[in-house]
């Protein structure tokens, strides 16, 4: 059998298959393709947002928002936007918002940050930004080496309506799954995922879709052109629901010797009606002004089983996720993934396959993808704290406590050696590595009839974690140490002696521009952090590891506890390490209860959460980490 597992990011999108050309389309009168037409393979793939704003509020998960009536009135300094060393990166204040809306005008999670290659002080990082009320693509800018920061703001509000029946305009509701890279002269790219969620939210039955791709000239991410540049759109403004677009990401061919340089390139999933889901690839040979058709990534091998049954229009390689773009110094683009058509060797196997394919014609075919390596995703929550967050996978805290419920997943992170185009390092994250196996009391036992999603033993009382390993390919991606090794005996990023025993998850890791290899990501390896669920950030550089965070980071509250975003990024120079990431340690704030009302001027106050001392925000902080 095949694992399902929940995915990453923020998108909910609709994709054209007149845009495509590739499907055949549902009638118009078909019922919304929403979160609940997706089969329950698709649903534990699909990104957050599209899960955290179609799926409803659970009532179990609706039982953690926070209790107005404990509500007491602030005492946190007003916009802090500093702890210790760590810097807010989006600049915007908290503003209070009803208790029942927890998350909406405050959040910002889901990080993705890139420095200019020519000035390495200049440092742009994206989010998902809540600061509107709904999801959109954040953008903050430092000019000096991420010390300090301001924001700017994509253009998204509406798109040309030439692919939408010849309208002027077609606005979009929401966005989100952002990423940012720098071309070889400058310019700096921002990709963007816009949509209309249909008569789930309104009586509004559209559900268009778009992926735009902004560019920023001149300006380090000042400001950037209007409007967006299409990869893929979708006419759906009837609300036929047939096809979803989900998880994309950029990256920008800087190499100024590159046969192919400051081609732009975009990867994402695809997620059909008749159960699929694929990855494909678009790229920009004019700076962004117009993008080619999409390009099948997730091509058949005999690495793919079909054990479902799910039809293959576009090969055995079926079902997929988490596509991350990258390119080495000669011009080679790889795109790394999961894969889910792999076979298990018995009832309690429940490991999957991260797969990797290589063009070397600038994005215009790709090889047979090859096995990067095995991995086991994170636990069932539902299961292991106390049948909270059905349907996801996350990160439990051990003993009785159940504060860690947001939704997370293991994902490939990939990058080339600028010195070796041959070189090339894959990370991801899994549950069995070889700080946690069966050796140490920790064994996966299949996985959740209900869900689908991964058990184990050993999570809550024993040695189980989740690490990041690493697969590495010394022949230009024909082949890894992980297609042959098993993931127990793996080297591990997380090499510190705490991180041993303790959960490290949601990576971000690239080269600097002299071969150094950077991975940030999530550690609890500090303090209480793996008995009370709070997080830490750390910097793992060769046999360095330094803590980024002034201190611990506790569970996230809002939108219940149960998205805190799906990924993090980081940015690497020659010296300094940028890792971005959403912090929890700002309080949130609310309406304390019966003020602004006639008499009773407005007030502000704290309001208390279950399993947390206080509800908190989700802020972009950063830090410089000295790699060298």
């Amino acid at each position: 059998m095949s694992r399902p597992r929940t995915i990453s990011a923020i998108s909910v999108t609709i994709l054209s298959t007149a845009a495509l050309g590739l499907f055949a389309g549902a009638p118009a009168t078909a019922q919304p393709f929403g979160y609940h037409q997706l089969n329950r393979v698709q649903q534990r793939h699909v990104s957050g947002l599209l899960s955290t704003v179609l799926n409803g509020e659970d009532p179990v998960n609706a039982a953690r928002a926070p209790a107005p009536n404990r509500a007491t009135p602030s005492a946190a300094a007003p916009c802090p936007n500093r702890f210790g060393g760590n810097v807010k990166v989006n600049q915007n204040c908290l503003n209070l918002t009803d208790a029942d809306l927890q998350g909406r005008a405050q959040a910002q999670n889901e990080t993705w940050a890139a420095a200019d290659p020519n000035d390495p002080g200049h440092v742009i990082a994206t989010y998902n930004d809540y600061r509107r009320g709904d999801g959109t693509c954040g953008v903050s800018y430092s000019l000096d080496g991420a010390r300090t920061w301001a924001d700017a703001t994509t253009p998204n509000g509406f798109s040309r309506g030439t692919d939408f029946g010849g309208t002027p305009r077609e606005y979009w509701q929401s966005g989100g799954d952002t990423s940012v890279a720098w071309d070889s002269r400058g310019n700096a790219y921002l990709s963007c995922q816009v949509f209309n969620r249909g008569n789930t939210v309104s009586p509004n039955p559209d559900q268009s879709s778009a992926f735009l791709v902004f560019r920023s000239t001149g300006t380090n991410g000042a400001s950037w052109n209007f409007p967006g540049r299409p990869v893929a759109t979708h006419d759906d403004t009837a609300g036929a629901g047939n096809f979803l677009l989900d998880k994309q990401l950029l990256t920008v061919d800087s190499n100024p010797r590159s046969p192919f340089r400051d081609r732009v390139y975009v990867s994402w999933t695809t997620f059909a009606d008749d159960g699929t889901g694929y990855i494909f690839e678009a790229y920009s040979a004019d700076y962004g002004e117009t993008f080619s058709a999409p390009v099948l990534v997730s091509g058949d091998t005999s690495l793919c089983a079909n054990p479902l049954g799910f039809p293959t229009p576009r090969g055995r390689c079926n079902q997929n996720q988490d596509s991350q773009p990258f390119v080495g110094p000669d011009g080679a683009l790889y795109v790394v993934f999961n894969n889910f058509n792999n076979a298990v060797s018995g009832p309690a196997d429940n490991h999957n396959q991260v797969l990797l394919a290589r063009s070397a014609d600038g994005g215009q075919s790709f090889s047979t993808p090859v096995l990067a390596g095995n991995y086991h995703e994170l636990p069932d929550c539902a299961t292991y704290q106390n049948g909270q967050d059905p349907g996801r996978a996350c990160i439990p805290e051990k003993g009785p406590s159940a504060n860690s419920v947001f939704r997370a997943s293991n994902y490939p992170i990939g990058g080339v050696d600028p010195r070796n185009p041959r070189r090339i390092l894959v990370t991801y994250g899994s549950y069995i590595n070889r700080n946690s196996n069966e050796t140490t009391g920790c064994t996966p036992t299949g996985f959740n009839p209900a869900t689908g999603i991964n058990t184990y033993t050993g999570v809550k009382n024993g040695t189980c974690n989740n690490d990041i390993v690493l697969s590495a390919s010394t022949n230009a991606g024909a082949s890894f140490a992980g297609g042959t090794t098993d993931v127990r005996q793996l080297p591990v990023v997380t090499t510190a002696p705490g991180q041993a025993r303790t959960d490290q998850f949601w990576q971000g890791a690239a080269f600097g521009p002299d071969g150094t290899f950077a991975v940030s990501y999530y550690d609890r390896q500090y303090g209480a952090d793996e008995t009370t669920g709070f997080s830490d950030i750390t910097v793992s550089a060769g046999f360095t590891h330094t803590r980024a965070t002034s201190s611990s980071m506790p569970p996230p509250t809002q939108f219940t506890g149960t998205f805190y975003g799906d990924y993090a990024g980081i940015a690497v120079t020659a010296r300094t390490a940028y890792p971005v990431w959403s912090d929890t340690r700002p309080p949130e704030e609310f309406l304390c209860p019966g003020t602004g009302t006639p008499g009773t001027p407005p007030t502000a106050c704290q309001a208390g959460a279950p399993n947390a001392s206080i509800a908190n925000d989700q802020d972009i902080y950063t830090t410089g980490v000295g790699i060298r």
